[in-house]
């Protein structure tokens, strides 16, 4: 039953908290509001090839935001949709890499580091020479 539910992880949320989580192995996937934790952790040991010891969920409850039909209208209040992230903590030595790129060299960026490197310089050697006189 628990696999005809498929639940589509796109990747790890990447922002400061999360980051910072990774430091103790865990991870913060945004996830369905019907998914379960079990669900959650066979989605991730089958996706990126790990282990999970441990699954927590939150559900964050949607804000409220004012709306109005029209000019004259009265305006009402509703609330945005709920949103349920899984927190998803890996056994010794796995690890999922969210923040590293492979590096590729742009001819764009390399003549800009060019050129910061060749104002470097000549800002150097014109300290020098008014060290000098």
């Amino acid at each position: 039953m628990a696999e005809a539910v498929k639940l589509h992880i796109i990747e790890p949320r990447a922002t400061e908290k999360t980051y910072m989580e990774q430091t103790k192995r865990t991870y913060v996937f945004p996830v369905k509001l019907s998914t379960s934790k079990q669900e959650v952790a066979k989605m991730v040991e089958k996706e990126f090839n790990v282990k999970v010891t441990d699954v927590r969920t939150l559900i964050r409850n949607g804000k409220k935001t004012k709306y109005s039909k029209g000019k004259h209208a009265y305006p009402g209040i509703t609330t945005r949709a709920d949103k349920k992230f899984a927190y998803v903590t890996l056994a010794e030595g796995n690890s999922i890499k969210v923040f590293e790129e492979p590096e590729k060299e742009d001819k764009k960026t390399s003549a800009k580091d060019a050129k910061k490197a060749d104002k470097k310089t000549d800002k150097a050697d014109k300290n020098a020479g008014k060290e000098n006189k």
